[in-house]
């Protein structure tokens, strides 16, 4: 497993493997044939589908603002190895000099077809759940200190700024209104979300709609294309930072230990990333959603000071209730329902938090087991459920606004 440096990353939505991994992937490769005159992209797969909507094309051009750009969306190309998958070519005049296969796994993470580039080393020796818990016993040590042998004492310096960034994002989107950008024309609800308080507002009304207002303000600044941290992907960069701001606030939690519960769902989000994907291209939004709510439900155990166990059974109750969760953005757009899906899933994860604290401490599913069945379920579902905008919500959609359109009327 490579370093959490390389799960949490911050930078500009909308989308962490349609714009994020394009836009490294593209630099790495403009800088090593800096004396090219021109470039050219082809994108297929869900890039071609919907990287319109995620913004794909716009970064790559803004990207390779100096030079003649050529960008071509190939709809019909089949992508065996991944649905991320892109061409650059490099010219200097009608010359070819180099071109590269990218797939963009998600993350903002890529790899490149037959080129032995190491962006990231692997640190972890330990390589699944099972394999760290029981490091962890044999060592008589928790998470946040398994983490600090494997990165060092400088990674809580790395996690500070990770968690001073979504702190700045929630606050962010909770002070601005308007539209969202796009076709849709979203109205901005966090603002307002929040600062609705009711007579009648008992406890968990007042959980809902801090945690609903606070993953909602981090992914409308997504959608906006604000800075935000992904955890694990932008499409699903509310749920964490959500459930940390309100345990934060509602339980009088120190920063500190804040941080160190990053290091916890950091290593959650680790293994889902090394053993199977957190790519709704590939496996759906159980990839994308459901690795958050398991992250964040982990990183709530931590805080409740729940052993080791406990951590394991409310991450992998987190993940088994999102199995098979489509990923069908209307219109390409990481909108609807990517946004709400984020608030669901903040809720979701204390929930599932707080649920480990009453199941039995040793269950009959682990939480590598629940992994390795969401990477089996992504592998089945049918292409049109994968981010492709050819599926779900996004065809009902479609197929139906003129008619919704005519019944509001």
């Amino acid at each position: 497993m490579q370093s959490l440096r390389e799960l949490y990353k911050i930078g500009n939505g909308p989308s962490s493997s349609h714009t994020m991994g394009p836009k490294r992937a593209v630099e790495i490769f403009k800088n090593k044939y800096k004396d090219a005159t021109k470039f050219k992209v082809i994108l297929y797969g869900s890039l071609a589908l919907t990287g319109k909507g995620h913004l794909t094309d716009y970064i790559i051009k803004k990207t390779l603002e100096d030079y003649e750009c050529e960008i071509i969306f190939d709809e019909e190309k089949k992508c065996d190895v991944h649905p991320n998958t892109f061409d650059i070519f490099a010219y200097k005049g009608e010359k070819l000099i180099s071109n590269w296969r990218v797939y963009s796994i998600g993350g903002g993470t890529f790899k490149i077809d037959g080129k032995e580039i190491v962006i990231a080393p692997e640190l972890y020796k330990e390589k699944n759940w099972y394999e760290i818990q029981k490091y962890c016993k044999d060592n008589n040590i928790d998470l946040y200190e398994y983490v600090c042998q494997v990165e060092g004492e400088d990674i809580k310096e790395f996690l500070t700024e990770i968690w001073n960034t979504m702190q700045f994002t929630i606050k962010e989107g909770l002070r601005k209104e308007g539209t969202i950008p796009g076709k849709l024309k979203i109205k901005r609800r966090a603002k307002e979300i929040y600062e609705k308080k009711v007579d009648y507002e008992n406890d968990s009304l007042k959980r809902t709609r801090l945690l609903s207002s606070y993953a909602l303000a981090t992914s409308e600044e997504n959608s906006c294309g604000g800075i935000i941290v992904t955890a694990p992907t932008c499409g699903a960069s509310g749920v964490l930072p959500a459930v940390l701001y309100y345990m934060k606030n509602e339980y009088n939690i120190n920063d500190e230990k804040i941080v160190k519960s990053l290091a916890v769902a950091g290593v959650i989000g680790n293994i889902i990333k090394t053993n199977a994907s957190i790519s709704g291209a590939e496996c759906g939004c159980q990839a994308e959603i459901g690795t958050a709510c398991s992250m964040a439900a982990a990183a709530c155990s931590y805080l409740l000071d729940l052993d080791i166990d406990r951590i394991e059974n409310s991450a992998e109750t987190a993940m088994e209730h999102h199995l098979g969760l489509t990923c069908d953005p209307v219109y390409g757009y990481v909108q609807i329902p990517c946004i709400e899906r984020n608030a669901v899933a903040a809720m979701r994860a204390v929930d599932s938090s707080m649920l480990s604290i009453m199941l039995e401490q040793h269950t009959k599913i682990s939480l590598d087991m629940v992994i390795e069945t969401m990477y089996e379920t992504g592998k089945d579902l049918q292409s049109h459920y994968k981010e492709t905008s050819e599926g779900g919500l996004a065809k009902k959609y479609c197929r139906n606004k003129f008619y919704n359109k005519e019944m509001k009327e």
